[in-house]
């Protein structure tokens, strides 16, 4: 009896000397916490405190002054005219620039998914342009291509002896738009690389022995499968380009009618130190950053899910 019961009395012992499910849970998230405090507090709490003041009636020329005021800052912010044509300047400018940027990304991605020499050196070059910093970009475009007197445009315009205009001034917001198209037409160039490079080739060399011509492929092939991936390309660039400011601030200094809402933000803050107009602004441009950055959560976790489902 002794020896067979010895087994089952020992089980209980060596159980409770496991550590439960909950404890080893807490032990492979400990290592994380550090990095999520830290995340918290670099960026939470600066976005509360920005909500906080977004209610009060603040010009940080007379701090004695400033007062609660509810949601008066949010209603000047729709009804002001100046502000709300800094909305409207934002939507043309996200997308204008997005749409470009999608069509030419597309273009080149499906340039670069052929075969030919120095294919490599063609891709490194195309993705130049989106590593460049942002401010760099900038003045790239309004000292070495739109400067009227020895501006690239021009000298190309001089030597076929065309007109030598102000490039910023005639179309400014144009002159804008083309400085992000040109960074960011390679960022969508990669997406769409990879999802053209995803296809099923199998299926593509069916349709071509069933006689369908590369348009047919194009149209009804590949546009389909590249349509998560356009999804994705238009909601991550729009999320920068709604919140772009170092193109507006280095072009046009937010004249000429190219003024968008951070630029306005900017404004608000450090020209006529109005906190609490300003922190209102703001904080409607990060509801509408996230409110783009859940679709795009959304397109991506699809994404994933086909991979998968493909697996």
């Amino acid at each position: 009896m002794t020896a067979t019961t010895a087994p089952y009395a020992a089980t209980p012992v060596r159980a409770s000397r496991q550590p439960s499910a909950r404890l080893r849970a807490w032990a492979t998230r400990a290592p994380l916490l550090p990095a999520l405090v830290f995340m918290i507090a670099v960026t939470q709490l600066p976005f509360v405190a920005t909500l906080v003041i977004s209610f009060f009636d603040w010009n940080a020329l007379y701090p004695k002054a400033r007062h609660f005021t509810g949601l008066d800052n949010y209603h000047q912010v729709m009804t002001d005219a100046d502000l709300r044509h800094s909305v409207w300047t934002t939507v043309l400018l996200t997308v204008t620039v997005v749409l470009v940027s999608l069509v030419l990304g597309l273009a080149l991605a499906l340039l670069l998914n052929h075969r030919f020499r120095g294919r490599g050196i063609v891709r490194t070059l195309l993705i130049a342009p989106f590593l460049v910093v942002p401010v760099a970009a900038a003045l790239l475009w309004k000292h070495v291509l739109y400067n009227p007197e020895y501006g690239l445009l021009n000298g190309l315009l001089h030597y076929v002896g065309g007109p030598q205009p102000d490039w910023i001034s005639r179309m400014p917001l144009l002159a804008v738009e083309a400085s992000l198209v040109w960074q960011w037409t390679p960022f969508m160039m990669l997406i769409l690389l990879a999802g053209l490079q995803s296809r099923d080739p199998e299926q593509i060399e069916a349709a071509r022995v069933d006689g369908a011509s590369d348009w047919q492929i194009f149209r009804h092939l590949t546009l389909p499968h590249l349509r998560r991936y356009l999804e994705l390309g238009a909601l991550l660039g729009s999320i920068y380009i709604v919140q772009n400011f170092d193109a507006v601030f280095t072009i046009t200094s937010g004249g000429l009618g190219t003024a968008n809402l951070p630029y306005t933000v900017y404004q608000s803050f450090y020209q006529a130190h109005e906190n609490g107009l300003a922190s209102a602004a703001g904080v409607l441009v990060v509801i509408g950053s996230i409110i783009i950055a859940t679709f795009a959560l959304r397109v991506v976790s699809s994404l994933f899910r086909e991979e998968a489902s493909r697996a």
